[in-house]
């Protein structure tokens, strides 16, 4: 054929170049920009209610991998149904067990600090990773913020760095701990594990949902720490959270139409205390996440 001829020819000089349907999604030139924030980057140039690629999906999953946080600016007209569209490119949604009566849908978790538009004091029982009582605590948290208050923040940190700067002796100790929820059908997980995707030292964590914490879990010595040692512990979290004036946060304050996706698994977060400010005080604060169930349980 002339044609095929023609395009062999083309590539034989260069003209041309074939692309490989395996080739990771990261050589594709990004349809939109990443600008590195103190955590993760924020992200511009892409409307998430528009129709994305599948190549695109592929390269934004990526990149929340690589970088653990992304907040997509200026989203302001995304829709619930689109809110759950982004989500479910990250896996299976799974509900959590709150449900407002003006959540636009069920796998929509609304907060506020308005009880009557929202989930109030959301957040604010500490430091945690999302679904640490579950089997498998969820993969992804997706925030939406729907109305901004002219004050408020979600904190985030990152939980590879807070592991790998412990002290020797504090990191050998949280090495052969368990926690326990405070929800007596929960599992037990290692406090530190491996994430499943970057290999990376992790923490399974919550500082207001544990019932305790067991150490060296299925050997001969196993113990449960008592009351007094779990204070202990859960006050050496926070402490690694807010040493030097909380250096390691990335304090999130929140523009119209921001859109955040979380590795859940790479990220502590905590609502900072002045999202249950009054509205008369600080206007009115909605936001929506959806979270997206765990594929698989912390292991060491």
């Amino acid at each position: 054929m002339v044609l095929s001829g023609l395009f062999r020819g083309l590539v034989g000089f260069g003209l041309v170049r074939i692309v490989s349907r395996n080739q990771s999604s990261s050589a594709m030139e990004r349809p939109y920009q990443l600008l590195p924030i103190k955590l993760g980057c924020e992200v511009r140039g892409i409307k998430l209610s528009a129709d994305i690629s599948d190549d695109v999906i592929a390269l934004i999953k990526e990149d929340v991998t690589k970088h653990r946080l992304l907040v997509f600016k200026n989203q302001e007209n995304l829709t619930p149904e689109e809110h759950l569209t982004v989500g479910r490119w990250f896996g299976e949604i799974e509900s959590t067990f709150y449900n407002h009566p003006k959540s636009p849908h069920r796998d929509i978790f609304r907060v506020s600090n308005d009880r009557s538009e929202g989930c109030t004091n959301v957040g604010r029982t500490g430091w945690h990773i999302d679904g640490s009582f579950q089997e498998a605590p969820f993969s992804h948290s997706i925030y939406h913020i729907i109305s901004v208050p002219n004050v408020s923040a979600t904190v985030f940190a990152p939980l590879t760095e807070i592991v790998e700067n412990l002290s020797s002796e504090k990191r050998a100790l949280w090495d052969r701990l368990w926690m326990a929820s405070d929800r007596r059908s929960g599992p037990k997980h290692p406090m530190i594990y491996k994430h499943p995707e970057s290999g990376k030292p992790v923490m399974c964590f919550h500082l207001g949902m544990t019932e305790g914490f067991v150490k060296d879990l299925g050997k001969k010595e196993q113990k449960y720490l008592s009351q007094e040692e779990t204070e202990e512990v859960l006050n050496g979290i926070h402490h690694e959270f807010v040493k030097n004036d909380g250096a390691v946060q990335y304090r999130h304050k929140y523009e119209p139409g921001d859109l955040i996706v979380s590795d859940n698994l790479s990220v502590g977060h905590e609502a900072s205390p002045d999202t249950q400010l009054p509205r008369e005080k600080i206007g009115l604060r909605v936001m929506h996440r959806v979270t997206i169930a765990g594929k698989t349980s912390p292991k060491k």
